[in-house]
């Protein structure tokens, strides 16, 4: 009796799909494996344990400094990406200049630069416009102003302060770029089609092209946030007492290399894989939204 090779193929159409060891997510895996060992090693090993205690601390300073520093070069970006798209010669040269220069500095020697070299002068800008104020107002709702000024000194901004400064501005420039390349991925008939209605450009902006930009811009906004995370770790040169400064710390004082350095890379790791779940969350969130 000869078979239909009609039937046969509609017979396997049906069949389950084969298990294949390839489709397996070999690297979620791998880390998975890789992360329930240094836990192990956390509960099991003393060492271990006192340093995932010694560094637990620089976890919330780490985190402190991204969740402080990202909105700020957030806002800075989208600002200076706006300008970057300006007609106006003198907004536009400005933006630029910012952009480039910035991006053009190691983000370690602008950390640098900004701690010791730009904050001390801006600190001594307030204190001659404060003693000028004391001067030419001697009393009053002004003098108490001024005299605030004039008092103000370098010690009172905190090291950490000055790095998230620092991080700020320099992500800022990376994502006035994220901001202008979203902005003109936006066709100019959106614009056209926003002023017709009689809306005029700032309106048009926040309410008819950001809202688009802003869906598409997300993912790289997200890899900067992440980015932002692991740089965070050059405050280190300010003696900021955050995740890498705490394990340069505990290595030099117990020269346990392996166990400080492990404990580091898994609570680094913890965290960026967290904050990518989340961005990829927000994706799919904002893709149902369409």
């Amino acid at each position: 009796m000869m078979l239909n090779p009609t039937v046969i193929e509609k017979e396997e159409d049906f069949n389950p799909k084969r298990f294949s060891l390839s489709s397996l997510p070999w690297w979620a895996i791998i880390l998975l494996i890789t992360g329930l060992i240094i836990i192990y090693l956390i509960f099991a090993n003393q060492n271990y344990h006192d340093t995932f205690l010694y560094l637990k601390a620089g976890v919330i300073v780490t985190l402190r400094i991204t969740l402080i520093a990202f909105p700020i070069a957030s806002v800075i970006g989208l600002f200076v990406g706006l300008a970057r798209l300006s007609k106006n010669v003198i907004i536009n040269t400005i933006a630029t200049i910012y952009v480039e220069v910035v991006r053009g500095i190691p983000l370690v020697v602008l950390i640098l630069l900004i701690a010791f070299g730009l904050m001390p002068i801006i600190v001594e800008t307030i204190t001659k416009i404060g003693q000028w104020g004391i001067v030419t107002f001697p009393s009053g709702f002004l003098y108490e102003l001024f005299n605030k000024m004039a008092t103000y000194s370098i010690r009172t901004i905190s090291m950490e302060m000055r790095a998230i400064i620092a991080l700020a501005l320099g992500y800022g420039a990376f994502e006035a770029e994220v901001f202008r390349a979203g902005i003109q991925s936006i066709g100019k008939g959106q614009m056209e089609a926003a002023r017709s209605l009689g809306m005029n450009y700032v309106l048009a902006m926040r309410l008819i092209i950001l809202p688009q930009a802003i869906r598409r811009i997300l993912p790289p906004l997200g890899n900067d946030f992440i980015a932002l995370l692991k740089d965070s770790s050059l405050a280190t040169v300010l003696a900021v007492n955050e995740l890498t400064q705490l394990t340069r710390l505990r290595r030099s004082s117990t020269f346990r290399v392996m166990e400080a350095f492990n404990v580091a890379a898994f609570l680094y790791l913890s965290m960026t894989l967290l904050l990518s779940g989340f961005v990829r969350f927000l994706e799919r969130k904002m893709k149902l939204g369409d």
